[in-house]
């Protein structure tokens, strides 16, 4: 297992890049092996050593289907001024009513613009309905790459993946 030191001197910088962000491009691979994205929005949290992301989202048929025989998404986040942070990562449902409610409650209860008010969704009234889901994702590898290293040669990438 990789040193937890060595993915905090990552995972700090991500969180702060992909939360200043918000909305990322999730590639997955669909049933026939094919790259399939969509545009998400996880909330990441550094708790005991680890990284994990949360998506609040609906589990379609189409993304469950993907996930059920590739069960890893790529999360690209970009801007404008070239900044760029990216998590290559194990994808996990969670139907349970407790994780499903915590994740509610995160989303609600964390300051825009991360977080929203997960009842705005019209499919979504309360995390109990079936429309509703915590997708977790579980990193192996990160890499943040600010613009300024592109355009000025100024900064560091900074790259960690899981032995």
């Amino acid at each position: 297992m990789s040193d937890p030191a060595d993915l905090e001197k990552v995972a700090l910088p991500f969180i702060e890049m992909a939360h200043s962000i918000v909305w990322a491009s999730v590639a997955s691979v669909d049933t026939k092996g094919r790259p399939r994205s969509r545009v998400l929005h996880p909330i990441w949290e550094w708790k005991d050593d680890a990284l994990v992301g949360w998506v609040a989202t609906g589990p379609t048929p189409t993304k469950r289907a993907h996930l059920e025989v590739t069960p890893h998404v790529s999360v690209n986040y970009w801007t404008p001024s070239q900044d760029t942070c990216v998590a290559e990562c194990r994808a996990t449902w969670h139907f349970d009513p407790e994780t499903r409610a915590r994740i509610w409650d995160t989303f609600k209860n964390t300051p825009q613009p991360v977080g929203y008010d997960p009842a705005i969704i019209p499919a979504w009234n309360a995390p109990t309905d079936d429309a509703f889901a915590a997708l977790r994702l579980d990193p192996w590898r990160l890499r943040v790459f600010p613009g300024t290293v592109l355009l000025t040669g100024q900064g560091e990438v900074l790259t960690w993946q899981e032995s």
